[in-house]
């Protein structure tokens, strides 16, 4: 059965906007904005927000009417030789980094996104990349932007956990004759396919695909939060650095890093942060909770941190790579070959395993998630509504981790209107320390749900 059209304004209230711009791009009518909870989303004329038309519906990548991802990597990589349920469609899947310089140090992890991009322009493939760059300083410190030169592309390297949109570039790609190549997370890379898909010159011009491998979305409270917890204003903030790299500690033991206004700085490692464990979800984009693409799957390359051991442990960075296309084959094997990239062959196990709590999150997690009630459009997903064999302590970790990303935009917001930042940090420590209780069965409520689960029926562990 076919799913019925829908609207701009349809996919903004029942949550499944990621902000990625692409409905708002060559739209006079549309702009992307922010909203009070620090994330961007398209508005417009009423006429436009809330009519349902074919165009949007075919276009947005959370829409249910949209192609889903294996049909679109069946159509874009039909060549390639595997085919796996977690990492998709695939030539070749890699471990390492890039030994040239400067990439692995100029990135948060192995300078592998930058080498390939970097690489696509010294031969001559592409014309210029579609990449976040940093801003001039301050909010919103990070866009999307156009490099057409490997300096301008270095720039632009390290991860960015905060919103941004395609909108602007997009519009350039269409006024701009060339060949662009598109760094993004998988939805992003999914919308451009799927606008490529309605538009000729957007087909011929955005010629390569570079995906991210994602956990989920941050809105740009992120920062201020950050900025409350170091004891900055967060109007003083000038320039954000997630994740500082130090040789000489794990890469998993992030940092984050804020530039004020005049020059000071101030640093704090997540872990005493209070909202610093990923998994728990805080400034979760709502529609990052209905997505089943965890490694970019419609990408032609795609690029994830190597969090296994021993690569986690290496303060310089590792990349974990997917190789879906002859192109990036030939890229990666005559690096390879030169002595630029120090890469190990490995397979679907060894990636999926990288990314081990994104695919519980995404699968098994999208599946129970598909099974609550809910208002407004239904997200249709490869992924089948299941609950079964879910042990209660696991299904109280699913709902948990949804209360804290939706209480955390909410707090968050009355702490910031009120001017009393201890409103949320409060709120942010309690919740973890539930958080940590179910997951790592530590802290004050570790032992007590420890006896609880003890007495309760027994299910499939996750």
């Amino acid at each position: 059965m076919t799913a019925p059209l829908v609207s701009p304004g349809a996919i903004v209230r029942s949550g499944l906007c990621i902000g990625c711009g692409a409905c708002a791009a060559g739209e006079p009518q549309a702009r992307m904005e922010w909203d009070r909870f620090g994330q961007l989303k398209p508005t417009g004329p009423a006429a436009w927000m809330d009519t349902p038309t074919e165009a949007f519906s075919a276009t947005c990548p959370f829409s249910p009417r949209a192609e889903d991802e294996d049909s679109i990597a069946a159509r874009a990589f039909p060549d390639a030789p595997m085919l796996d349920d977690r990492i998709g469609r695939h030539v070749s899947a890699h471990v390492g980094a890039a030994v040239e310089a400067p990439f692995r140090e100029r990135g948060s992890s192995g300078g592998m996104v930058s080498w390939i991009a970097a690489e696509l322009l010294r031969r001559g493939h592409i014309d210029a990349v579609l990449h976040v760059h940093p801003g001039t300083g301050g909010a919103p410190y990070f866009g999307y932007r156009v490099a057409r030169s490997v300096d301008d592309l270095l720039a632009g390297a390290k991860s960015r956990y905060h919103p941004v949109h395609l909108a602007d570039v997009l519009d350039e790609v269409r006024r701009v004759p060339g060949r662009y190549a598109v760094v993004g997370i998988p939805c992003f890379i999914k919308s451009v396919h799927l606008a490529a898909a309605r538009d000729p010159l957007l087909a011929e011009r955005i010629t390569h695909r570079l995906g991210l491998f994602c956990g989920h979305m941050k809105s740009a409270r992120f920062v201020t939060s950050f900025a409350w917890q170091l004891d900055a204003d967060p109007d003083a903030v000038h320039a954000v650095e997630y994740r500082r790299k130090d040789e000489g500690r794990p890469a998993n033991w992030y940092t984050a890093h804020l530039t004020l206004d005049g020059g000071a700085t101030v640093q704090k490692d997540w872990w005493h942060l209070a909202d610093g464990d990923w998994g728990a979800g805080y400034f979760m984009n709502s529609a990052c909770n209905w997505c089943d693409d965890v490694v970019a799957e419609t990408a032609d390359i795609s690029f994830g941190d190597a969090w296994v051991e021993p690569y986690s442990s290496d303060g310089r960075g590792t990349n974990v790579i997917v190789v879906r296309t002859a192109l990036m084959q030939r890229l990666v094997d005559e690096g390879l070959a030169q002595g630029r990239l120090d890469l190990k062959a490995v397979d679907a196990d060894f990636i999926a395993d990288t990314q081990a709590a994104g695919f519980r999150q995404r699968r098994e997690g999208l599946a129970y998630r598909l099974t609550w009630a809910r208002r407004g459009e239904q997200p249709v997903k490869r992924v089948a509504p299941d609950a079964t064999g879910l042990t209660p302590r696991r299904r109280a970790v699913y709902r948990t981790r949804a209360a804290i990303s939706a209480g955390s935009h909410r707090m968050a917001d009355i702490a910031r209107r009120v001017g009393r930042p201890g409103i949320y940090v409060r709120w942010a420590w309690a919740a973890y320390r539930l958080y940590e209780g179910l997951v790592y069965a530590r802290g004050r409520f570790g032992p007590v749900l420890d006896r609880l689960e003890r007495l309760l029926p027994r299910g499939r562990r996750a």
